[in-house]
């Protein structure tokens, strides 16, 4: 199911690795569709906030891999900091 439309976060947008992995694999793609922009904002921010590029390959993986088991949002994930008013 590929697609060029993939809803992003409350603040970030859709990265291209990220999008490319999620349009890779339809099952995570449908649950990501059927996150809240919220939800969706946090995902994207675990992925491009670490630093290194192996660790955020590692993540993107986790992100596929975690929305096909069901879950919402990143474990352990104070969430956001980019967010107005977690700042």
């Amino acid at each position: 199911m590929k697609t060029n439309i993939l809803h992003g976060g409350v603040v970030h947008k859709v990265p291209a690795d990220l999008r490319e992995a999620l349009t890779s694999d339809s099952k995570a793609l449908a649950v990501w569709e059927g996150l809240t922009p919220l939800a969706r904002n946090e995902w994207i921010c675990w992925v491009t906030f670490v630093k290194k590029e192996e660790t955020r390959k590692d993540h993107i993986k986790r992100v596929v891999s975690e929305l096909k088991e069901g879950k919402r949002r990143p474990c352990c994930w104070a969430g956001c900091i980019h967010r107005k008013n977690d700042a």
